[in-house]
């Protein structure tokens, strides 16, 4: 066995689906990790070449015979280097996911995944077929086994690796973002070394597809799991990590840079800002319009937005009407002139009004309530779609979850858009996180995150009018959708039974709603979209 290795970690940020472009950015790199970094490996991510996920491209032609000519192209360019990139695999029926070893102008090895996630946002086994064989590859006279994200989770293909000679294992990922995951990663990887006495180099990507972060992290554990290098996350590079065998034949992994671990509300609000960035411009728009109401939640946004886009890409809105505080206008004039955004004023006042007599006939004799508030906000969405279908700017919403989850929101009216960054933001979290922007620079008015919510649709409207306070709404909704708990066991926890089963309520019957709402960063265990599946009919919870 040799002596060393050096191994490049391209942790990039690809596009789903374009697999020409992503072809030749992984073209370019293998020239760069052979030329300039001198690697004797270069590491890409899960399903590189198609890009992560690709959900039901995969059962297109045309994306069968794109990877298919892309493959046969990048053997030609790994030379002087060997390259390991995640692709699907076609055979017949069947498609795996796998990675290919290649070097010398060949593929010289093809590993197929074993573990197949089938929970959360993943649906693997709706795409996949299982690999069964091991890949035990020399590269630069190291023998390196070959695994793939969930395998390293379980455990099974790490030991086969390693029974079968393995001196360093090499793990490619598409493994998305939530709070604290990177603690998780390492600590299981930690365990996977100390079970083979292999060290492990761990590869992820970095970017946003649809609702899903990736957050990177790329790093090494040596063969007692304690990490030697840590990528920067959420940051694309090339990182480079040396090997070097001691005298009892151990690979040990030179201590290289460290990244720090972000905290919780750094690392959230840059996965929110990585996000929308990745979904406006993947996606072709040429910027975001957002209502800017005077409260925390649209604070928040704007600030997220122009982070992401730049203040040139970001234009806001306010419209008021004759509930609007004075308050509200003054701290959104004075946010957007902090930011530097377009500001513009649009009063609602004759729409809805106009609005209300074409309806008067038709609503004769019925006392004014919800409808009449939710006209207020349906005129909004319609100016705000107005603008994105003129200007080419994606409109974003501003909903949070505590909203979404029990239905505090207009349909077609806030909950008009395309894309929403804090839908799976709590509203305490939102707090939180407004209070994290503020501490880099002071750009949220501070009466916006002091003063009590309210939606300002009639005089003197509070939150608290139709919701439980958050402070206990949150954590009971965290409760429903994080451990999947019942009405007694979250009474169990010291909340009272009636708000339970009222908030769980809510929670059901507003189902149709968040079908029909813009997709969001996912950032936590479990967000409304790909991972919360509910019926809309159903009678689940119903009192007989």
């Amino acid at each position: 066995m040799a002596n060393t290795i050096r191994i490049a970690l391209a942790q990039l940020n690809l596009i789903v689906g374009d697999v020409p472009g992503n072809a030749e950015r992984i073209a370019q790199v293998i020239k760069e990790a052979r030329d300039s970094y001198k690697a004797q490996l270069v590491v890409f991510q899960e399903l590189a070449l198609c890009g992560y996920p690709p959900e039901d491209l995969l059962f297109h032609a045309g994306l069968r015979q794109r990877v298919a000519s892309a493959l046969e192209d990048l053997q030609h360019h790994a030379t002087g280097i060997a390259a390991l990139i995640g692709y699907p695999e076609y055979d017949g029926d069947r498609i795996f996911n796998a990675a290919a070893l290649l070097a010398d102008g060949a593929m010289q090895g093809n590993y197929r995944k074993w573990e197949l996630p089938n929970y959360s946002v993943f649906d693997e086994a709706r795409y996949f077929s299982p690999g069964q064989e091991t890949l035990v590859a020399d590269v630069n006279g190291v023998p390196v086994g070959i695994t793939i994200c969930e395998d390293v989770w379980e455990g099974k293909a790490c030991a086969a690796a390693a029974r079968d000679g393995a001196r360093l294992i090499v793990t490619i990922n598409g493994s998305p973002f939530e709070v604290a995951k990177q603690i998780q990663r390492e600590k299981n990887l930690g365990e996977r070394a100390r079970e083979t006495g292999v060290p492990l180099v761990y590869q992820n990507l970095v970017g946003g597809q649809d609702e899903l972060v990736f957050d990177g992290g790329s790093c090494v554990v040596d063969a007692k799991g304690v990490i030697r290098f840590r990528a920067p996350a959420f940051e694309e590079g090339i990182y480079t990590v040396d090997f070097k065998a001691d005298k009892t034949g151990v690979l040990k992994p030179e201590t290289g840079n460290i990244a720090p671990l972000p905290g919780e509300d750094e690392s959230t609000y840059t996965a929110i800002v990585t996000g929308v960035r990745d979904y406006v411009q993947k996606n072709g728009f040429h910027g975001v319009v957002l209502g800017l109401s005077g409260g925390v939640d649209s604070a928040l946004c704007l600030a997220i937005a122009v982070d992401a886009l730049g203040a040139d890409a970001v234009q806001a809105v306010m419209m008021p009407y004759r509930y609007t505080s004075e308050m509200s206008l003054e701290d959104a004039e004075q946010q957007a002139g902090v930011l530097g955004v377009d500001y513009q004023i649009i009063p609602i006042e004759g729409m809805v009004e106009s609005t209300r007599e074409s309806l008067r006939e038709l609503f004769g004799g019925l006392s004014d309530g919800t409808t009449e508030e939710n006209i207020q906000s349906r005129c909004r969405g319609m100016l705000l779609m107005a603008i994105s279908n003129k200007t080419q700017q994606i409109v974003l919403t501003t909903g949070n979850k505590s909203e979404m989850a029990v239905g505090y929101a207009t349909l077609y009216g806030d909950m008009a858009g395309g894309f929403a960054p804090i839908k799976d933001c709590t509203k305490t979290f939102v707090y939180r996180l407004a209070r994290y922007r503020n501490g880099i620079s002071p750009v949220i008015p501070k009466r916006v995150i002091e003063r009590e919510p309210t939606a300002e649709l009639r005089p003197g409207q509070k939150d608290i009018d139709s919701l439980p306070p958050y402070d206990i709404l949150d954590p009971i909704l965290d409760a429903l959708m994080i451990d999947d708990q019942s009405v007694d066991e979250i009474a169990g926890r010291g909340f009272d039974r009636g708000t339970v089963g009222q908030v769980l309520e809510m929670v059901r019957r507003n189902e149709y709603k968040r079908r029909q709402s813009p997709p969001c960063v996912r950032i936590s265990g479990r967000a409304f979209g790909r991972d919360w599946r509910y019926p809309l009919t159903s009678g689940y919870g119903r009192s007989k």
